[in-house]
């Protein structure tokens, strides 16, 4: 017993060391010689990544994310740990990525993250939240937004699957998202938020300013 609770724990450290790491800032140093969080909106993920240092980053940041939280979750399957809730695990990472001992505990928003730990943990629902994502960013041109509205579609479609844990994790990460884009929905309010160089409402914004 006492060699399980301890091969527990260490997973789970694991977890949360492994969603800590900042990849955003040490690709930004290592290959850019450049530190995001002084650059742009000075967040340290995908999308500051993409607007400072290009798409090879920005996507080599997201997948890099994005594999942080399915790794984690799939730890309990890969070391046979049935005690606890693979979601736990993918929590960890989460909890690493916001929070990260490599970054001062400061971190990201944790969207890249909690959907890779939706990956593992149920497949379906990433598609259709990667769907909704993609859709909404063509629709608005604003990673925010559709990262608010996804949060809030995947939540509902877990009270309608009836899993419960799932159900109150996803909760609990969309009120965690919508506050951690505060300032987004201020800028969105005000029309001023920052939008990605393509879509219907980037195209939309350069017709009202020629």
């Amino acid at each position: 017993m006492e060699e399980s609770n301890l091969k527990l724990a260490l997973l789970l450290l694991f977890a949360y060391l492994l969603g800590a790491i900042p990849n955003g800032v040490w690709i930004g140093k290592q290959f850019f010689h450049t530190d995001i969080r002084t650059a742009g909106s000075g967040n340290i993920g995908t999308t500051n990544t993409f607007r400072v240092l290009g798409p090879v980053a920005g996507s080599a940041v997201l997948i890099l994310d994005l594999a942080k939280g399915t790794i984690a979750t799939l730890l309990p399957l890969w070391f046979h740990i049935t005690t606890v809730s693979p979601l736990l695990f993918g929590l960890m990472a989460i909890l690493g990525h916001t929070v990260s001992i490599f970054d001062h505990f400061k971190g990201g928003k944790a969207v890249a993250t909690s959907a890779g730990m939706l990956l593992a943990y149920n497949p379906l629902l990433f598609v259709i939240a990667a769907t909704l994502f993609v859709s909404l960013i063509y629709l608005t041109s604003m990673v925010s937004l559709a990262s608010m509205v996804s949060f809030t579609i995947i939540t509902i479609l877990c009270f309608v699957i009836h899993d419960q844990y799932l159900s109150i994790i996803a909760v609990c990460l969309t009120i965690f998202v919508f506050y951690r884009h505060r300032t987004n929905i201020k800028r969105i309010k005000d029309g001023t938020e920052n939008m990605v160089s393509f879509g219907l409402g980037y195209k939309r914004r350069q017709q009202h300013q020629k």
